[in-house]
């Protein structure tokens, strides 16, 4: 059976009966101060350990947004990911390429003719995807750009088709007209 730290020190000598029996008398009338209110309770422990309960629980909500966010952003890169790759367009070998500007350097990719066209007009759009560029139809590419605009490199506005009741429809403009 263990001894109280008070039996411990009487034993060894270290303070005498008299002593003890005024530090427990102390002890006694301080508890019943506190208790009829007449002296403030001394709860700055408990204060200190609400406070650090508050901070721990704050901590771990930052920690736990920050992991959310990490999360959302996986699977948004793999929904990109999906959406490029069930939509994109056979690359093509051909002589005739498409020239478009990515972070200030000209780039160009092969195409062809409708390719061209579509591009032009608005109608597909170039995305960045695994260190290349792939082309995609407009409605995928609207699709990417909501959940990461960086992706998309090139989405020209559509152009509408010319009027059937415009009489200058037969007159092309030409693209190296000076004034």
């Amino acid at each position: 059976m263990s001894i109280s730290l008070r039996d411990q020190l009487l034993k060894a000598g270290l303070v005498s009966q008299k002593q003890a029996k005024q530090v427990g008398k102390d002890q006694q009338k301080q508890k019943r101060l506190e208790h009829k209110g007449q002296v403030p309770v001394d709860d700055s422990q408990q204060q200190a350990a609400l406070q650090a309960k508050a901070e721990k629980v704050e901590r771990d909500q930052l920690l736990n947004r920050q992991q959310q966010d990490k999360i959302e952003q996986k699977a948004r890169a793999a929904q990109i990911k999906q959406l490029i790759e069930i939509s994109r367009l056979p690359k093509l070998t051909t002589e005739d390429y498409y020239n478009f500007v990515d972070d200030k350097k000209v780039k160009r990719l092969s195409v062809n003719k409708l390719m061209r066209d579509k591009l032009s007009h608005g109608s597909l759009a170039i995305v960045q995807h695994g260190g290349g560029y792939e082309v995609i139809p407009r409605e995928a590419a609207l699709k990417i750009q909501e959940r990461d605009p960086r992706r998309v490199i090139l989405l020209n506005t559509p152009t509408q088709a010319p009027d059937a009741d415009d009489p200058y429809a037969a007159y092309q403009v030409p693209d190296d007209l000076m004034w």
